[in-house]
């Protein structure tokens, strides 16, 4: 059977990409050429490549063709995806930091014409995205989810965490969301918590919200366990939950209830992005 596809509200979702690339172009606005070299927590990659990245894939999404360039040999490249986004990277890497955000400013400016123009229909077509085929406004979801992913990198890089201010945002919130429809791949797959399982991952600090998981043959995402307890309870903070997540630290300080074992090896999987 196929899975249903994802409908989100339009105005909803691009209101907070439109947050996350104003938050960016605020971050950027000013650093210094050392800044912009500065090294990121994602192998290989400084606040430059991470800009970079952003730019050539809102480029892809405009019809803009991948450079090409040779990146076979690169130790931190895993998949196609992986080496797609070197292309431009390595397409990008003699740029100004300064020309570099510019460019930014008039990718991102295109794509939120095409994007506010887009048809209800167009945005509700199946389309390959990165989660497999769904709407292109679950795409779009995604685009969100990477965009602040890419500004935590960035903040982590320079040294410049987000306030709760800015931490609370609509694109956290959709991240968030984004992640959430993921967790029952990672508790049930990747975490290999057995039939009968209700994982309750308790996100506190300023992202709070609580994402369950039941297991029956597979782990689904559900509203409520319908008056049952949990039987792993997960508990870490928001933000970190996100960085474990993205794979960009490990062995932070997670707080388990229930069956240890089994949450323990959730969080020893969590690390589910690509």
């Amino acid at each position: 059977m196929s899975r249903p596809v994802t409908q989100l509200d339009k105005s909803d979702v691009l209101t907070g990409l439109f947050a996350s690339w104003d938050a960016l172009d605020g971050l950027l606005s000013g650093l210094s050429e050392e800044q912009w070299r500065t090294p990121t927590p994602l192998p290989g990659w400084d606040v430059h490549a991470v800009v970079a990245h952003i730019i050539g894939t809102e480029s892809a999404l405009s019809g803009v063709p991948t450079p090409d360039v040779d990146v076979s040999g690169l130790a931190h490249i895993r998949n196609d995806f992986g080496a797609t986004n070197e292309c431009w990277v390595r397409h990008l890497r003699g740029e100004p930091g300064a020309e570099l955000h510019q460019r930014f400013l008039a990718v991102t400016r295109d794509r939120r014409k095409r994007l506010t123009d887009m048809s209800e229909d167009d945005w509700l077509a199946v389309t390959p995205t990165p989660a497999g085929p769904d709407s292109y406004g679950r795409f779009m979801r995604v685009r969100v989810f990477d965009c602040w992913m890419h500004e935590h990198d960035i903040r982590d890089g320079l040294g410049l965490p987000a306030s709760e201010a800015e931490l609370v945002s609509p694109a956290a919130r959709l991240a968030l969301d984004e992640m959430a429809a993921s967790m029952g791949y990672v508790v049930g797959k990747l975490g290999g918590a057995p039939d009968g399982s209700r994982v309750a991952i308790e996100l506190t600090g300023p992202l709070a919200r609580v994402i369950r998981v039941v297991v029956d043959g597979r782990g689904q995402v559900v509203d409520d366990f319908g008056g049952l307890e949990p039987t792993a309870t997960i508990r870490v903070d928001g933000l970190l939950f996100t960085r474990l997540a993205g794979g960009r630290v490990a062995g932070a300080p997670v707080e388990l209830d229930g069956d240890h074992e089994v949450g323990a090896r959730i969080v020893e999987h969590l690390n589910y992005v690509i």
